[in-house]
């Protein structure tokens, strides 16, 4: 993989897409550039012999393996989106259950992802984050997950998942759209809802997007992270993944000089360092205080890139917000950035 404009992400300006790539580019003005190339995708880079094929989008069965659904209305809406979206959907029999904050007990939760590997639909979405995954990893039938070839798709809380199927069989499974906060949503982003549709047909080869103060990278590695506070929080667990590769972060709700400890956490293991880059979602809905004169973002990534000197990469469309990629946790892919743009190249048969 080379900087060169044949990446074929299309700028925000319309200019560098290239011919019969299936991509889109973020931006502020963040338009639908999407062409099929009408080629078969190759397995995903894997050689543990759990990379998904390309499949037709098939059906969601809907599972809920952290916090309890607050509004079960909006979980209806959900469904009803997802299937005028070309997804059949069923809802596992404990997705609305209640105990404490969770949507369960800890043994009803590990029965619903039971239920999950053994039904009939290939996606299984998760309803909502919140907490609850990271008390079920042990309980986990981890190679049963894989050798059951779902893609299981899921956020936040959901990335304790992601990472220990990883860690566990390296298995891919995906970061991004959930039921609840995106499709049950009242004004769903079409944006988010056209990314997940594309990645679960196989469809979306590029992922381009406006990146003002990136480093200089041009790298392939396994893809792999999710929210900062859960991948923080499976240090010194079987549950990491040993990954020298591009890892993607976000978090919501976290002060800025928590998210610099938890970075300082992931630096002082040696996982910062040993990849090849750190691409940046959001950072959302924080608060600041009087007393941190000037202390924000800025300075965390001032500080991320003079302590660890990896290329770090910003303006991922990822996160607690309503614009959102759905990226393949366990793939190979690759990564440049070039004249303010960042492109990620998600399937790389044609390039």
């Amino acid at each position: 993989m080379t900087q060169k404009k044949k990446h074929g992400a299309k700028r925000a300006d319309g200019q560098g897409a290239p011919r019969g790539a299936a991509q889109h580019a973020c931006g502020p003005d963040c338009g639908h550039a999407h062409a099929g190339d009408g080629h078969a995708h190759d397995a995903h880079g894997h050689d543990h012999g759990h990379a998904h094929p390309p499949a037709p989008s098939g059906g969601i069965y809907l599972v809920s393996p952290s916090s309890a659904v607050q509004a079960p209305e909006r979980l209806e809406l959900a469904c009803a989106r997802l299937a005028a979206e070309g997804f059949k959907t069923r809802l596992d029999r404990g997705a609305l259950s209640v105990h404490q904050r969770f949507a369960g007990t800890d043994r009803q939760r590990l029965a619903g992802l039971a239920r999950a590997i053994r039904q009939k639909h290939p996606i299984v979405m998760a309803s909502r984050g919140g907490y609850g995954l990271g008390r079920l990893l042990p309980a986990i039938d981890w190679k049963a997950v894989a050798d059951s070839g779902k893609r299981f798709v899921g956020m936040s809380d959901f990335t304790a998942f992601n990472l220990a199927l990883l860690a566990q069989t390296g298995a891919e499974s995906y970061s991004g759209a959930t039921a609840v906060a995106d499709f049950g949503a009242e004004a769903p982003d079409e944006l988010t809802v056209a990314l997940f549709g594309e990645m679960m047909r196989g469809e979306l080869e590029i992922l381009s997007f406006e990146t003002p103060d990136a480093d200089p990278v041009d790298c392939r590695g396994i893809l792999w992270g999710g929210s900062l506070a859960m991948t923080a929080s499976l240090v010194g667990t079987p549950y990491l993944p040993k990954v020298r590769g591009i890892l993607f972060l976000e978090d919501v709700a976290e002060h800025p000089y928590r998210v610099e400890r938890m970075l300082t956490q992931l630096w002082q293991a040696g996982v910062l360092q040993r990849q090849k880059a750190i691409v940046l979602g959001h950072f959302s809905n924080y608060r600041l205080a009087p007393h941190d004169r000037g202390f924000d973002m800025p300075e965390v990534l001032k500080w991320l890139r003079r302590t660890v000197k990896v290329p770090v990469v910003t303006g991922l469309p990822y996160g607690h917000v309503p614009t959102k990629a759905t990226l393949p946790v366990g793939r190979k892919v690759g990564l440049a950035t070039e004249d303010g743009m960042a492109y990620l190249v998600l399937d790389e048969h044609t390039h």
